[in-house]
């Protein structure tokens, strides 16, 4: 179980765009990859086709390794871990010990 989620607040800790903060827009556990948005972009040559009638050269977004990013909670980058509240596991903040979803 991966401990960064789409649509968690991350920042950017090592590469190029260090410090930079953004929303996860997707997660791939198999590769262990993350898009951010705004983060890692790259310039993209393409076609015209039917979903872009113009072409062109597009920036978009690329993936980043998961290892790069820490989760932001309440403004502070923090570790995240996991505890059993019940009957379900919940991810927690390692800074300051509360529920992060």
């Amino acid at each position: 179980m991966l401990k960064i989620k789409k649509n968690d607040l991350v920042r950017v800790i090592t590469g190029k765009d260090k410090g930079k903060d953004g929303k996860v827009l997707s997660v791939n556990p198999k590769t262990h990859k993350v898009i951010v948005e705004g983060v890692n972009m790259v310039t993209k040559h393409m076609k015209p086709s039917a979903a872009n009638q113009q072409g062109g050269i597009v920036k978009k977004e690329s993936p980043i390794d998961i290892s790069n990013v820490m989760v932001l909670h309440d403004g502070n980058v923090t570790r995240v871990g996991f505890k059993g509240e019940g009957r379900e596991k919940v991810r927690v903040a390692k800074t300051t010990g509360d529920i992060i979803d």
